[in-house]
């Protein structure tokens, strides 16, 4: 990334032409291959029906999930067929079929493909050794380039499985990486309030990032995501003055969820009407991405719904707070954004008797999208009530026991344990799946309207050992 611009987009896509002398074209494709930041036109019927010279002989012998590996030399495929090597006849049936989808210019070789823009000098540099080349080719009409997330820092690498997950981001779009993971982490913190629970995952942290246990390592890139997610924690236990339950260890700075419900689900829900402001504000500058100012004004993810979503929320304050005024201009703001909905669904739908039905039925989904949606992030209080709940239970039983004697001073610590370990195990996972789901369904429904399609780069590690034997000569040197 050269600017925290590129940081809101996904890495910029140019459309390439490999290059390479017809004698060369091996090698060029292998160095492709090693390189790994090139997604090749897939050679859809090129070949069709019919294997090459290394995909038969890795068919006869049943080794067909084996992992690929190229060789710089090119190799004995009897050879490699004796010696069972199912990875680098593997990798030569892949380089094979590229290399017969190649269009033929005799002299020269050229397959079409994308690369990350920032990528095409070091790849041509790659090439240029053997008489190749990396040519900059414009875009084909009407097609749009692949996806790529920028997942170069620790932290974005932890947080870019998040948006994965949901799907892949349009390559027009924004890219919701890091506010996505705010966003969750804020969410999580709210369910999970408790200081000591937070220090528990924060550990949980470090530990994965020293790699232990070994079991776990696939997940250590992780580790700042739960970092996160601990601090959030830690900082909601500490207003709500809950120290592995209501243990008097921490004074209340804002609220106590048991004492003051309603003042929590207030909270809840403002905090979710925040964040669907801006989750309206990212598809609005999306769907002028992705199809300019006409798409951005109509699209129920685009101005008209942020406007019917403005207008419910005035109204709705103009209501709680006995405010005339402000509750007939929300009404008038809501009516305004319906109408602008209305206009673009009425288009699409293509007009007559059945598009205007079709158009109400939408607009009557819109509105209560809206509200249901709204009303979701009343989860965020329910679920921290109920974790507050679990430390209570634990807290009282254990003070309960520790006063009925000594033997029972142990019991008391065996229940403070236990029941903190269950209320950290439970609340976890059913804070993560919500947190999880208010993001997907609340938010991501409205920054996202299409999907758009992974970057796949042909990626083929090079193996330089065994030359003796994997060359052409190998026959020869064996016998």
């Amino acid at each position: 990334m050269n600017s925290w611009a590129d940081s809101l987009t996904p890495a910029r896509m140019q459309r390439v032409a490999v290059v390479a002398p017809r004698d060369a074209l091996r090698d060029a494709l292998v160095r492709i291959a090693d390189t790994g930041c090139v997604e090749l036109d897939r050679p859809d019927g090129a070949g069709h029906g019919t294997l090459g010279p290394a995909a038969r002989r890795l068919q006869s012998l049943g080794a067909g999930l084996a992992r690929p590996l190229l060789s710089t030399a090119e190799p004995d495929l009897d050879a490699l067929q004796r010696e069972g090597r199912a990875d680098l006849l593997a990798g030569e049936a892949q380089l094979e079929t590229y290399r017969d989808a190649a269009v033929r210019h005799d002299p020269v070789t050229a397959l079409a493909g994308w690369c990350p823009a920032t990528e095409v000098p070091r790849l041509g540099g790659r090439l240029a050794d053997i008489g190749g080349a990396v040519v900059p080719l414009r875009a084909p009409r009407g097609v749009d380039p692949p996806t790529r997330l920028y997942d170069s820092g620790t932290v974005r690498r932890s947080l870019v499985p998040l948006v994965r997950t949901y799907g892949t981001v349009p390559y027009a779009d924004v890219d919701p990486t890091v506010p996505a993971g705010i966003a969750y982490v804020v969410m999580f913190g709210m369910m999970f309030g408790d200081a000591g629970h937070g220090v528990l995952l924060l550990v949980g942290a470090l530990l994965l990032r020293s790699g232990r246990p070994r079991r776990w390592a696939s997940l250590r890139p992780l580790w700042p995501f739960v970092v996160g997610a601990g601090a959030t924690s830690m900082s909601a236990g500490v207003a709500y003055g809950e120290f592995f339950g209501p243990t008097g260890v921490l004074p209340v700075l804002w609220l106590n969820p048991l004492d003051s419900p309603m003042r929590l689900l207030g909270s809840a829900i403002a905090l979710g009407a925040v964040l669907l402001a801006l989750a309206y504000a990212a598809g609005i500058v999306n769907r002028w991405r992705e199809g300019g100012p006409s798409r951005a004004l109509y699209a129920a993810s685009g101005i008209a719904g942020a406007t019917v979503f403005l207008g419910l929320a005035v109204l709705a304050a103009g209501v709680a707070l006995h405010a005339p005024a402000f509750a007939v201009s929300g009404s008038l703001v809501a009516l305004a954004g319906l109408a602008l909905a209305g206009t673009g669904l009425f288009a699409a739908s293509g007009g007559g008797a059945s598009g205007a039905l079709q158009t109400g039925v939408q607009l009557f989904d819109v509105l209560v999208r809206i509200g249901s949606n709204t009303v979701s992030f009343t989860r965020l209080a329910a679920f921290g009530l109920t974790h507050a709940a679990l430390g209570a239970i634990v807290w009282q039983g254990t003070t309960a026991l520790a006063g009925s004697g000594t033997l029972a001073v142990v019991g008391a610590a065996l229940l403070f344990v236990l029941g903190n370990a269950l209320a950290f195990a439970l609340e976890a996972l059913v804070a993560g799946v919500q947190a999880l789901r208010l993001e997907f369904y609340e938010l991501f429904s409205r920054v996202f309207d299409t999907e758009g399609r992974p970057f796949r780069p042909w990626h083929v590690p090079t193996q330089t050992e065994h030359a003796h034997v994997l060359t052409s000569h190998s026959t020869e040197v064996t016998t």
